[in-house]
Order: structure tokens, then C-alpha cells, then sequence
């Protein structure tokens, strides 16, 4: 995870199979971002923490879209839609039950992970047009906001995917 550098791990990324993720954002992963992205993507950081056994609860109906990454499939990202808000009930590294109540970035993360823990990744998830190398995300596409993606790309959040 660190060494990608990336947010979170779950064990099936790495053959384990565990229903088990580590999780941690970093401040240094967003210093150089403009405030604009992080804002927009209500990104904080995160502490290093170990979820065991989740279940995730949706607080949201309502989903906003960012793009995501994944080290399971290093060089690409995509936009996903994801719930702004979630419970988590789960074992900390010790065993102790934990509650996570999480919004904006930290939420995606968690559900991001706790996907990989029932063989789901992002792919799985995005919006097909928006589908791109980071190479090329970071050439034209890092400093625009959603609204102008959206715009350029094609794709409605109103409509349902169109796979």
C-alpha cells in the first residue's frame, strides 16, 4: 500500500482471504492537490486502521462521482459513483467491535476496500466513457471539476450506466 502509494489494501489484493482491509490517507498524499479537488472530494486525512469482518451500511441515497484508482489495476482510473455517507460495524486490529461513521473521501475508501472483500472492484462500478490511463488523467483531466468531465465525457449521472 505504501509503496504505490495507495489509501487502502484489502487481503484478496494479496491473496489472503481474509475479510480484512488496512486503511490510511496520508496529509502528505494531498499537499501538492489544489484546494479546489480536495474540497470538492471532502478530503481529509485518515489514520492508519484495520477493518475486520465489515458491514457497511449506505447513509446516502444520493451518490457523488469522483474518479478512482486501484492497485490492483495500477494505471488506470475511472469515475465511480459512491454514497457520500456510510456506517461501518466491524473488529478493529485487536478484535474490539468498532463503529465507523465516515463522509466524503473516507467513505469511498472504505467502500472501495470492503468491495474488493466480495470479489467487486472499481471497474465493476464506473462509468465506461470515463475510463483512462493515469498517465493521461494527470495530462488533461486532474485540475477539472466533475461537472466539466462529465460535460466532455458524455456521460449523465442521471442516466443509469450504460455498459
Amino acid at each position: 500500500m505504501y509503496d504505490a502509494p495507495g489509501v487502502g489494501l484489502a487481503a484478496p489484493q494479496v491473496g489472503l482471504p481474509l475479510q480484512l482491509a488496512v486503511i490510511e490517507d496520508k496529509p502528505e498524499y494531498t499537499r501538492d492537490a489544489p484546494a479546489a479537488f480536495v474540497k470538492e472530494r471532502e478530503r481529509k486525512p485518515v489514520p492508519f486502521h484495520v477493518i475486520v469482518n465489515p458491514r457497511l451500511t449506505l447513509l446516502d441515497e444520493a451518490n457523488v462521482e469522483f474518479f478512482e484508482g486501484c492497485l490492483s489495476l495500477s494505471g488506470y482510473t475511472a469515475v465511480v459513483a459512491r454514497a457520500r455517507r456510510v456506517r461501518v460495524e466491524c473488529l478493529d486490529h485487536a478484535g474490539n467491535a468498532k463503529i465507523i461513521e465516515a463522509s466524503g473521501w473516507y467513505a469511498r475508501i472504505l467502500q472501495h476496500e470492503i468491495d474488493h472483500l466480495y470479489g467487486t472492484v472499481y471497474i465493476d462500478r464506473m462509468h465506461t466513457r470515463t475510463l483512462m490511463t493515469v498517465e493521461n488523467f494527470n495530462r488533461y483531466w486532474k485540475d477539472k471539476s466533475m461537472a466539466d468531465v462529465r460535460k466532455a465525457t458524455g456521460w449523465n449521472q442521471d442516466l443509469t450506466e450504460r455498459s
